[in-house]
């Protein structure tokens, strides 16, 4: 069964429940038809656009209307595997790569991607082996595979969406071995 973002906004919440679904088992069997991945999806948004997070602690809000703020999916995943994640800012040609090799279903990489003027949409990144990142798509729900020269030269294909912008990925992956 294919899971898909229920509304255009959603997709960086859709992906943070996917990772949820990832990391945790037990939730995945919660949630694990449309319509309760939706209603998470839902909850999610409204938790990481609000001022509090999702543990509680104050947040810069964000207008839901735009999406997830990067910094929120950040937080999100640390609260989610323990680990601390970091935003980083990347472009066409300018070595993504070594943030999504670190991918892993317990880590994933959370992707914004865009037009060559904003980023637009998000995309979860759940590993990365032989040139190739699996990658969920969350406006069409499904799984794909995302090659190398695709994240690093483009055009990425994902949602309509061709360039990445952005990278939220654990903080203390090694860069320089995945290059």
């Amino acid at each position: 069964m294919r899971l898909h973002q229920p509304d255009r906004r959603s997709c960086g919440a859709a992906s943070l429940v996917m990772a949820r679904r990832l990391v945790n088992p037990r939730y995945a069997g919660l949630v694990d038809d449309q319509a309760s991945f939706a209603h998470e999806v839902t909850t999610l948004h409204r938790r990481l656009t609000s001022l509090a997070d999702v543990s509680g602690g104050w947040q810069v809000p964000w207008l839901r209307a735009v999406g997830t703020p990067p910094w929120a999916a950040a937080r999100d995943l640390r609260l989610l595997t323990g680990v601390p994640y970091a935003v980083r800012p990347v472009r066409l040609g300018r070595r993504v790569w070594p943030h999504l090799a670190a991918a892993t279903p317990d880590r994933p990489v959370v992707v914004y991607v865009g037009s060559r003027l904003l980023p637009r949409h998000v995309v979860l990144v759940t590993a990365a082996a032989d040139d190739e990142a699996t990658t969920y798509e969350p406006s069409s729900g499904r799984v794909l595979r995302v090659t190398r020269a695709r994240w690093e030269d483009g055009p990425l294909r994902l949602a309509g969406w061709d360039r990445p912008w952005c990278v939220v990925s654990p903080r203390d992956q090694p860069l320089s071995s995945a290059a």
